[in-house]
Parts: structure tokens; sequence; C-alpha cells
């Protein structure tokens, strides 16, 4: 099989940061689907049932040809109390959540979903799956609170909240995937490219060899 390209339905630069620290390069291809209309019965569904809508939404707008694209589409929410949350609407907003999630943990889930299209293996093929990973807070203080929500960076992300970077040192430990937290994990991605037929060093952007 043809190395297939791989196109990334998502506007995410941390999603775009992810994959080319790891050596693929993918193309982007913002799906437009409206997440406000759509609702499931569990945070870990609804990131599940986004990451496939956002996926088809792009692999729709792709001709089937001979040659591979894989589509994939991901989706990540902060579950907290069970209920989940996605980028505050404002600086308000991200305040109040970070008083509520200080000294606790919460788990990020992200929905994974990937669509094949074209190739000898047959347009329409999907796989998708959730990867969850616990996130504990630190016990912050109201004025870095207010730092941190100053810099932009909390209303930029889901759950308000990085851990690569001015949040950071606001996250106390990791249990799981520290890349799901970034919003895609690389090891469940590896093994959904697996069940496709795909090994992840095929997506490899070529690189210059040292002079």
């Amino acid at each position: 099989m043809t190395p297939p390209r791989l196109v990334l339905a998502s506007a995410s630069p941390a999603r775009l940061a992810t994959l080319r620290s790891a050596g693929v390069a993918p193309e982007v291809v913002v799906s437009g689907v409206d997440e406000s209309v759509v609702t499931e019965d569990s945070v870990p569904a609804l990131v599940g049932r986004l990451a496939m809508l956002k996926a088809e939404a792009v692999a729709a707008t792709l001709a089937a040809g001979d040659d591979p694209v894989l589509v994939l589409g991901c989706d990540s929410l902060l579950e907290l109390d069970g209920e989940g949350y996605g980028k505050p609407r404002s600086a308000e907003e991200a305040t109040e959540r970070w008083r509520r999630m200080r000294g606790r943990s919460g788990v990020l889930h992200t929905g994974h979903h990937l669509v094949l299209v074209g190739g000898p293996a047959g347009s329409g093929a999907t796989r998708g799956a959730i990867a969850s990973t616990r996130v504990h807070f630190a016990d912050v203080s109201d004025a870095e609170i207010a730092a941190y929500v100053a810099t932009g960076e909390p209303l930029q992300v889901a759950g308000a909240f990085t851990v690569d970077g001015l949040g950071g040192p606001f996250v106390r430990a990791v249990e799981g995937d520290f890349h799901n937290v970034v919003g895609l994990s690389l090891p469940l991605l590896r093994e959904l490219l697996t069940d496709l037929g795909v090994l992840w060093t095929d997506l490899w952007a070529p690189r210059r060899a040292a002079p």
C-alpha cells in the first residue's frame, strides 16, 4: 500500500505541533462542524462523536483516487464533576473554571477518528477510539489564576489549561498519556493506523541528510 497522506481535520496548533514533533507533516483542513448542536450521554461519547463528525466532514470534501488519504478528526474536553468543558468563552468563565479546578483532578478525554479515502483498500474504512488522561491541578492562588487568565492562554484551549505552555507549573501530575492532554494521543493514533494497515513510520516526513 502506498503510504497515505495525512489530513488533520482540526485548527488546533497544539495538535499540529505534536504531529510535527513526532516526524509527521499533515495537511490541515478545518471541518467547520458546529460543535454546539451535538449532544451525547457522556463526555467520552461526546468527544468521540465530535471527532467522527469532523473527520467525516473533511473526508466528504476529498475525491477518492488511487493514492490513499487518511483524515484525522480529534476533539478534547475536560471532565470535572461529570460535565465536559471545552474552551472558556470569556476571561470570567476561565477564572471561575480555575477556581473549581484548583487542588482537584479531572479527566481529559480526546476522541480520535480516522477515515481512509481512496487507495487499493477502498474508500470509507474508519477507526475510532477515545484516550482519557487524569490531570491533577495545583492549589493555585487567586493571584496566580488572575495572572494566568490575563495571558489569554486559557481561553484558547480545552479545559482552560495547558501542560506544555504557561499552564505547565499549575499541573501537579498526569496519569496517562501526556500527549493526550496536549490534544492528541500519539500511541493511540499509532494503534488506529496499524488497524488500517498503515505503519506509523510510513507517515514520517522526509528528512534532509545532515551535511
